[in-house]
């Protein structure tokens, strides 16, 4: 474990998290939100994420781990770890109410400058929560990709803060309705992205004290269905309610495709 990308790893991750600011500013400063754009990105965002947690993240932890408990072992308990990882954030999901639920489709064009409506502040506060709540998996993802490979902590922060964008404007909307305030809904939406890092400093101040090959290898593979499971249940669903259905596939393709040829290129 390479402690020397600590900070680059924290950098990243707060980078991934506070692109929520992105999603509010397009909320507040555009007049029509670019679907086709968005369609595309959020596709491109899910190849990132499906094919290097399939085809990298997967299997460093199954080296990892084989190599600390032998195989077959090894590599059962990396099986169980990505299906672990894929729970969690299920039950996150779950766990908040659908109306309460970040992930709701919302566009820009919804923002059309009536009265605030005060009943509203407890579901914008609720969303503005939600998100962060959902954040939080993610920002322990990115700081422990980064941590390992730098440069596989780029592509992810990369596709993690695209993620990020449309839930920018699905929590800075309720917010703006709840207190009739841009700045606010702004600043609120701005900040539910901070329990990205928050995430990563938890994550680091639990585990990295006693970081060895197994408690690695155990993160390294929930971190592969923790995404797997983001692109599969969010990504891609949103991608196609933004856009065609084949322009969500064409941004797949197009991610894996950029994600393989950079792992070729910089192995």
């Amino acid at each position: 474990m390479n402690y020397n990308n600590i900070f680059l790893a924290f950098g990243l991750t707060l980078f991934a998290g506070l692109s929520t600011g992105i999603g509010s500013a397009l909320a507040f400063f555009t007049k029509k939100t670019n679907t086709k754009f968005l369609s595309i990105a959020l596709g491109f965002s899910a190849g990132v994420m499906i094919y290097v947690s399939l085809v990298e993240i997967f299997a460093e932890a199954k080296d990892s781990l084989s190599g600390f408990f032998g195989s077959p072992l090894g590599y059962w308990i990396t099986v169980l770890s990505f299906f672990a990882g894929i729970l969690l954030i299920a039950l996150i999901d779950k766990l908040i109410p659908s109306f309460e639920n970040p992930h709701e489709i919302r566009k820009v064009e919804e923002m059309k400058g009536e009265k605030p409506d005060h009943k509203l502040l407890r579901m914008g506060i609720f969303s503005a929560v939600a998100i962060a709540i959902h954040n939080f998996p993610e920002g322990l993802a990115t700081f422990t990709a980064a941590l390992q490979d730098p440069k596989l902590g780029v592509s992810i922060a990369i596709a993690i803060a695209i993620h990020n964008i449309p839930e920018g404007i699905a929590v800075s909307i309720p917010l703006f309705y709840a207190m009739g305030s841009r700045k606010k809904a702004f600043f609120y939406s701005f900040l539910s992205g901070l329990s990205e890092p928050l995430g990563a400093l938890i994550g680091f101040l639990v585990f990295f004290s006693f970081m060895n090959d197994a408690i690695f290898g155990i993160l390294f593979a929930m971190v592969a269905g923790i995404m797997v499971f983001i692109s599969l249940d969010e990504l891609l669903p949103t991608a196609r309610e933004y856009g065609e259905h084949h322009l969500s596939i064409y941004g797949l393709v197009a991610g894996m495709a950029v994600m393989a040829s950079s792992l070729v290129l910089f192995s």
